[in-house]
């Protein structure tokens, strides 16, 4: 509902109350700030009750406020420019005590994804990483460092990983040209999605290849070539995006996988721990010879 929504309301326009128009035109006009408004500010805010911005909600199909206010911020996500990050953030968090509402805001995002995560669909994406042939991960701008964590921790475990790096799609196809059915992309977007992602998860799974999508919800466009998807919460937080959930979401990945392949991976760190003894690769602690 969320792509529609605002045009829906401009063509309901007519049919609503007087108090009803008065939020219909603020939430046109202002979307980016009632996404995070609650209902009694938003009332205030237009000069109406609580309870006729709630009736509204249900006005348009909503369970509640709550559910249409969700509908908002998946619309803005990626629309707003980082200006408008900016602007948002002030208004939704102030300036006090800005650590304990960022540290708990994240909090919030881990708890929903919990929640909201199919588990099921977890260990289809497990089982599909730990018998591919070979395995590329995508993923550029905040995304790319997600991208380089989970290729130095698959390296440990898979002799055949690749992770994808580039400025450029043509770039991008170059480096995954001999992809071919058997292997596994895996592929991290979060808004504002990048469309070298999406062209290079497209250009995977039309030669055959199974695409693990890392996104953070059914409104992302890598859902239309995604074999698996695994979603976890990345809300905006002023300009910057909060990649903790996801974060969170590769550290099981990498856990269940390696426990999958822990005969190899025990191998592989008993050769490492010679190496960085031997090279001295690692300082060692006070008292330590």
């Amino acid at each position: 509902m969320s792509k529609d929504l605002l045009s829906r309301i401009s063509t309901d326009m007519p049919h609503f109350s007087k108090g009803q128009k008065l939020i219909a035109r603020y939430l046109i006009d202002h979307y980016d700030k009632a996404a995070f408004m609650t209902a009694s500010k938003m009332g205030a805010t237009v000069g109406v009750s609580e309870s006729t911005v709630v009736r509204f909600a249900s006005e348009l199909g909503f369970e509640g406020y709550p559910q249409l206010q969700r509908t908002l911020q998946e619309l803005i996500r990626n629309r707003l420019t980082s200006v408008q990050r900016i602007e948002v953030t002030s208004d939704q968090m102030g300036e006090d005590d800005i650590l304990t509402k960022v540290l708990n805001m994240d909090i919030e995002k881990i708890r929903r994804t919990q929640e909201e995560i199919s588990k099921d669909e977890f260990n289809r994406a497990v089982e599909a990483i730990v018998t591919a042939k070979n395995i590329y991960i995508m993923g550029v701008r905040s995304s790319a460092s997600l991208a380089d964590f989970l290729g130095f921790y698959f390296n440990h475990i898979f002799p055949n990983v690749r992770v994808i790096s580039s400025n450029s799609v043509g770039e991008m196809f170059e480096q995954m040209i001999r992809i071919d059915k058997g292997d596994v992309v895996i592929a991290l977007s979060f808004p504002r999605y990048s469309q070298r992602t999406v062209q290079a998860a497209r250009f995977a799974h039309d030669s055959g290849a199974e695409v693990v999508a890392i996104t953070d919800s059914h409104m992302s466009p890598l859902v239309e070539h995604a074999d698996h998807l695994l979603f976890a919460r990345s809300d905006m937080t002023s300009f910057v995006d909060s990649l903790v959930a996801p974060l969170s979401l590769l550290n099981a990945l990498i856990v269940a996988v390696g426990l999958r392949n822990r005969a190899e991976v025990s191998k592989t760190f008993d050769k490492l721990e010679y190496i960085w003894e031997e090279y001295n690769v690692y300082e060692k602690a006070d008292g330590q010879k």
